[in-house]
């Protein structure tokens, strides 16, 4: 087997709990890795959480939520063992294309319609 080592950071202009309660729903999850079986391993609440994975892959992903400035930086890692056969490069892109779309998705979600420049506003978590 090879390892598969992805990790994204993306800076939101959110709380980190308002954050934390976005990332919170198993629905979600399915959504954003629907070929993976997610397990909690430990919920940090507004810090984050940290999953085991299994299916597709098998490792663990955590999104760790760390409060810089007046909002939260969204740092997410995926470490896992590739089944035989798969090609590195076209999953590791692929892996990074998702880990940024769930950033993206949440920073649309939590900083809709904040003026650029502007601190958050309260967000309802």
């Amino acid at each position: 087997m090879r390892a598969l080592d992805v990790v994204d950071e993306t800076f939101l202009a959110a709380p980190p709990a308002a954050v934390a309660a976005r990332i919170a729903g198993p629905g979600r999850w399915r959504r954003w890795w629907p070929d993976l079986r997610l397990t909690v391993a430990h919920d940090r609440g507004p810090q984050g959480v940290r999953w085991t994975v299994d299916g597709a892959l098998r490792g663990t992903l955590e999104i760790w939520l760390e409060p810089v400035l007046d909002g939260t930086v969204l740092h997410l890692f995926l470490r896992s063992e590739l089944p035989d056969g798969a090609d590195v490069g076209s999953e590791l892109g692929r892996r990074r294309r998702q880990a940024k779309a769930v950033a993206f998705e949440l920073k649309a979600d939590l900083e809709a319609g904040r003026p650029a420049g502007e601190p958050p506003a309260a967000v309802d978590a």
